[in-house]
């Protein structure tokens, strides 16, 4: 880890400070605000309104149920708002935790919990539950939820095996998730039956995978039913499938990044809108849980054969595009790049190797899809009309960069689950590409999307990124036939 400067320590202990008047004065105005608002509803008459409602009571209204006329806030959250905590505070003491430890035991749980029995003992910035860390605490403003519940984890143990491999006691491989996450039920099981809430940000199990496009492909003979792998005539696929949750190693990511670890905290507290001042307030934690989508591993074949180096691999590694990848829009090729994936992913499991999909949940190259399509009016309005000479400026004149998926944390994932070599790697990303070698994953071969598979509309986008230097067996393109590959108007379309 790189040790901020003597003027970012200073910067930071500023703002610690100040964050800790601010709490107090804060503090201070909102128990007098609960107190007013409580003496208030023991003597006003049921038509007559309280000053100050609390946001359960004003949701109850909303959705036609009783309301309770004492403070919901005060019996939900009994003590003292709590903005934040500072090491070495009374009461404050964190699980210890080990990151990079081959011993999980000596390694530690991963503590994000509030609960009464955990939130003194937490030691990890943030909460559980990635993205939907937001739906839970509206769940328990409404009601439905009880504040304290706890999960019963019976029978939720991994489907299959995954580790644990040499590179999870390597603190530098993995820094983005935590690889004893699918674990944390039945490893920390004595501590969650002691009281700490200790919950998994991973979980592993099999299901069938049903498309339209295997189906097809089995009907033109281009894959063959195995009974296995391809269960039946309809092209379904028996996969095993796990679902990550973001846990950052800040030290280790701001390391993989080349910052400092402060200036990492300070960018994540100031632009999420003060979010998560522990960030800020709590040097002590190492681990912070951020608010983001996370991934899916779908894996077809022996998930024993993954970590094998005998045994060949093939691998795509998807960035969400909801738009291709659900709803079939052809604007780009990530629908049918990933059915290419998981086409070739079967074959190599037939074969007698074993086919990896990672899908990332970074829509829209991680800007969103919100600005993703503000770029399509954007790229359909200008001047000339869609064409791939401007394929990237449009992006830039919106969001001030082209991407923001920035690769470095994504061969985390591959070396959770022990993938040592890959034979047959399914992309054009030069940047994944890079990321995956520069993390001691050598790749064999690498694979473009077939011309025939390109929908004709996402031309756009495919030359111009080969025209900027993703990987192609083909052509590349100069500035001036850039200009001539234009994509069709919103009303060109055939009838």
């Amino acid at each position: 880890m790189t040790v901020p400067d003597e003027q970012v320590l200073k910067q930071l202990l500023t703002t610690v400070e100040a964050l800790r008047t601010d709490q107090q004065h804060l503090s201070a105005q909102v128990e007098q605000m609960i107190h007013n608002s409580t003496e208030e509803s023991k003597t006003s008459t049921p038509s007559s309104p309280t000053t100050i409602l609390s946001p359960a009571s004003v949701t109850a209204k909303s959705v036609s149920k009783p309301v309770n006329t004492s403070s919901t806030s005060a019996s939900l959250y009994p003590q003292r708002v709590i903005l934040t905590s500072y090491p070495h505070q009374h009461g404050i003491h964190p699980i210890n935790l080990n990151w990079g430890d081959k011993d999980p035991k000596e390694r530690g749980p991963v503590v994000a919990s509030r609960h009464a029995d955990s939130i003194k003992k937490r030691n990890a910035i943030g909460a559980y539950g990635g993205s939907y860390c937001v739906y839970r605490a509206l769940a328990v403003a409404i009601g439905d939820l009880p504040n304290e519940h706890r999960p019963n984890f019976d029978m939720t143990e991994p489907a299959f095996k995954i580790g644990p491999h040499p590179s999870w006691a390597d603190p530098t491989k993995i820094v983005s998730l935590d690889p004893y996450g699918h674990m944390a039920p039945q490893v920390y099981k004595e501590e969650y039956e002691n009281g700490l809430d200790v919950r998994p940000t991973i979980a592993v199990t099999k299901a069938h995978m049903t498309m339209v496009e295997m189906e097809n492909l089995v009907k033109e003979g281009k894959l063959k039913v195995d009974g296995k792998i391809v269960v039946n005539d309809r092209g379904d696929l028996a996969v095993s499938k796990a679902a990550v949750e973001p846990v950052w190693y800040l030290p280790g990511v701001a390391e993989r990044f080349g910052i400092e670890e402060g200036l990492l905290r300070r960018a994540l507290f100031e632009d999420t809108g003060g979010m998560y001042p522990e960030l800020i307030t709590r040097p002590d934690l190492k681990v912070f849980l951020p608010p983001i989508g996370g991934i899916s591993v779908y894996v077809f074949g022996d998930p024993a054969y993954i970590s094998d180096p005998e045994k060949k691999l093939t691998l795509r590694v998807h960035d969400e595009c909801n738009g291709s990848d659900v709803f079939g829009s052809d604007i780009c090729t990530c629908r049918p790049y990933l059915i290419y994936g998981i086409e070739e992913c079967v074959k190599q499991a037939q074969e007698g190797g074993v086919g990896v999909i990672v899908y990332f949940r970074k829509e829209g190259r991680a800007l969103g899809e919100v600005t993703k399509y503000l770029v399509y009016n954007a790229r359909k309005r200008q001047a000339g009309g869609d064409t791939a000479d401007h394929y990237f400026l449009r992006t830039e004149c919106i969001a001030g960069v082209k991407d923001m998926r920035f690769q470095a944390l994504m061969p985390d994932v591959l070396h959770w689950l022990g993938i040592q070599k890959i034979d047959r790697m399914m992309s054009m990303s030069n940047m994944k590409h890079d990321a995956i070698v520069g993390a001691g994953i050598p790749i064999i071969e690498r694979v473009p999307i077939p011309d025939e598979m390109i929908p004709e509309d996402s031309r756009v986008e495919i030359d111009a990124k080969i025209a900027s230097g993703y990987f192609t067996t083909g052509e590349v393109m100069d500035e001036k036939q850039l200009q001539e590959v234009k994509g069709r108007d919103w009303e060109d379309i055939e009838h």
